[in-house]
């Protein structure tokens, strides 16, 4: 499983890139734009084909479910602590059917103790951030955890079996892929290894 995160900063041919990495099978795109506000949002999301808005989780504006079909949403670690205690009120006036929801972790004691049933769980940093300077990797590893976790931080398509044998199901990636020359061959590359693993 490769779930690909947005740029926290445009770049450019950012949307040609995408519609190309949707074409050659990206499934998870988690849509992550802290500057951008609602209709920012709605803006970026209608560049995108509209097939392919089905493959995108919005961590922010989570009412964005209902007016386009999306994939789902994702909490951030502290939206997640603020609102996971009474999910029935948060997801109150959201068309949350048939969608996924997802959460950040960066301790996993904390991702193992909590008892809301995430379809995945993102836990990070596994290795040394690409795209963020001083976010030393801390190499989780997860196998004891009965959860489908995904590993980020640091992800590149040169160490997905590391990772892989630290328990991780999938991997969440940023600089591998948006600081790459080579985004599409990375993506294939990184697909073609999750194929042939069987995960």
């Amino acid at each position: 499983m490769i779930v690909l995160i947005a740029p926290e900063e445009d770049v450019s041919n950012e949307i040609d890139i995408l519609n190309r990495l949707f074409e050659e099978g990206l499934e998870y795109y988690h849509l992550r734009k802290p500057n951008k506000d609602y209709q920012q949002y709605c803006d970026y999301l209608d560049l995108i084909e509209e097939k392919y808005h089905n493959k995108i989780v919005v961590h922010h504006h989570h009412e964005l479910v209902n007016t386009f079909n999306l994939k789902g949403i994702h909490f951030q670690e502290q939206k997640r602590r603020d609102n996971i205690d009474n999910p029935g009120q948060y997801f109150l006036n959201l068309s949350m059917y048939g969608k996924t929801i997802s959460s950040s972790f960066h301790e996993p004691e904390e991702l193992e103790a909590c008892d809301f049933e995430f379809d995945y769980h993102l836990l990070s940093p596994v290795f040394s951030s690409i795209s963020k300077i001083g976010y030393e990797g801390r190499g989780f590893n997860v196998n004891h955890i009965d959860k489908r976790i995904i590993g980020m931080g640091g992800v590149t398509k040169n160490n997905l079996s590391e990772i892989q044998k630290l328990g991780f199901q999938g991997v969440g990636v940023l600089g591998g892929i948006w600081n790459s020359k080579t985004p599409i061959e990375d993506f294939k590359a990184m697909q073609e290894f999750y194929r042939n693993t069987r995960l």
